[in-house]
């Protein structure tokens, strides 16, 4: 079953996007939640035409998303946690929100589930990575640092 995506949806695709799917879940998650229209002839002649337009607006939003990763590339994030006394290890964790948090005070506002920390959650002290998603084609590079509070 051929479903046009109407959202970007996880491990699937992006929005406008045709992909192939099992009948089953696209009748019964895709279709029903809104996140796809069935691929029907007449709808695929409406995204191209859609699309066709869309270009030069696209054009346009890679550019800027380059010129944001640049700009985050050569950023220094310092996120702050609390720690037991003699210890490294942080009480609870920082997590992609944390990230997004400190981004958005450097200007740059970035959601939550567009980041992605090497190696999951942190719970200690250091230096870590994340895998920033600006664009569909422009993926972001960033390190930061965890400090005691």
């Amino acid at each position: 079953m051929d479903i046009i995506l109407k959202q970007d949806v996880e491990n699937l695709g992006f929005k406008d996007d045709i992909v192939s799917v099992k009948p089953g879940y696209g009748r019964n998650y895709l279709l029903p939640q809104g996140k796809g229209v069935q691929a029907t002839p007449s709808a695929v002649k409406m995204l191209e035409e859609t699309l066709r337009q869309r270009a030069h607006k696209e054009a346009k939003l890679i550019e800027d998303a380059n010129k944001t990763a640049e700009q985050l590339r050569s950023a220094e994030l310092v996120l702050k946690g609390k720690v037991a006394k003699g210890s490294n290890k942080l009480f609870g964790s920082i997590t992609t929100s944390n990230i997004s948090e400190a981004l958005e005070a450097m200007g740059h506002s970035v959601d939550r589930k567009y980041i992605q920390i090497t190696g999951g959650s942190v719970k200690s002290l250091g230096r870590y990575n994340a895998t920033i998603r600006l664009h569909r084609t422009v993926n972001v590079e960033v390190s930061f640092e965890v400090v005691a509070e």
